[in-house]
């Protein structure tokens, strides 16, 4: 039986995830991460994508982030997420419509608009669609 390590997901709404797995991949701030169980202790932010959460018996839960905090303690695994929304709630429309507001602010921009955050907005999009093409593959 393989080892596996309790993981947590939560947003400031919700818990989104919890439970037991194999592996977890994750954005973190200077690349993929990946944690398996016994990882040392660790904290990090993350960048908006996906986690990946292996599960036992070849199953994986896809669960999009807009960026947030890993937690890495002996045995469990917590994903504090600014935002987060599992992979088989991703709308690919509102993804689309998020990336071509973005883009146009972008293009559009003035003085007063705040091209951080549209910044922002674009790779949280990016990240969402990239999530949604990622699903379409794994057939979910």
């Amino acid at each position: 039986m393989a080892m596996t390590v309790h993981v947590d997901v939560v947003s400031a709404e919700k818990s989104i995830f919890s439970g037991l797995a194999e592996f977890v991949a994750l954005p973190g701030e200077s690349g993929e991460l990946g944690i398996l169980p016994g990882h040392v202790p660790l904290i990090t932010r993350i960048k908006p994508g996906t986690v990946r959460i292996k599960l036992s018996h070849d199953k994986e839960e896809l669960i999009f982030v807009a960026g947030g905090l890993l937690e890495v303690q002996p045995g469990l695994v917590t994903v504090l997420a600014d935002t987060a929304i599992r992979g088989a709630d991703l709308d690919q429309a509102k993804a689309q419509e998020a990336k071509r507001r973005a883009e146009e602010a972008l293009v559009n921009r003035s003085a007063e608009m705040d091209y951080a955050r549209a910044q922002a907005e674009l790779s949280e999009a990016i990240a969402q669609l990239s999530a949604i093409e990622r699903l379409r593959k794994h057939g979910h």
